[in-house]
């Protein structure tokens, strides 16, 4: 059967992916008591890059705004790993600390992370807002957005 969050994301039609294993010297999260912190998530999707490029030059608002929401996807796919497969255990998504590879003079930065607290807010009602870290700079690879998490679980 099913839990809550998983018929959610069904209803909204969101098939989580695989958690990503790391590609580096890190852990993609780590559980300490109620919390789970979760390492930056980029725009991979099924072992694809996708939404590469600057935000303003190559890619637009809306369309970073989709990046954040598909880097909010992988972050609940790695958080249900942190949680041994239950998205129940989420009781709060407390931070997101998001950073979007943009032109030197953008300003829009809170629009396209708005793509992955709007998600986070449809998924787990009221226990998906956060607070929230917008910044720009450059990103690996060329990713256009990458996002961490905190999450308070049971």
């Amino acid at each position: 059967m099913a839990g809550i969050i998983e018929a959610r994301l069904a209803e909204l039609g969101i098939e989580l992916p695989d958690a990503p294993a790391p590609k580096a010297n890190y852990m993609p999260y780590v559980v300490t008591g109620n919390l789970a912190f979760m390492s930056g998530q980029v725009t991979i999707w099924n072992g694809e890059m996708k939404y590469i490029g600057k935000v303003g030059a190559d890619l637009s608002i809306e369309e970073g705004y989709d990046a954040a929401r598909m880097v909010a996807i992988n972050l609940i796919a790695q958080a249900r790993e942190a949680c041994g497969g239950d998205l129940d255990r989420i009781k709060q998504v407390v931070r997101l600390c998001a950073v979007v590879n943009a032109v030197e003079d953008f300003k829009d930065h809170s629009k396209v992370v708005n793509g992955a607290s709007d998600l986070m807010a449809e998924v787990f009602g009221d226990a998906g807002r956060c607070v929230r870290i917008n910044s720009g700079g450059t990103l690996p690879f060329g990713f256009a957005v990458e996002i961490d998490a905190i999450f308070e679980i049971e």
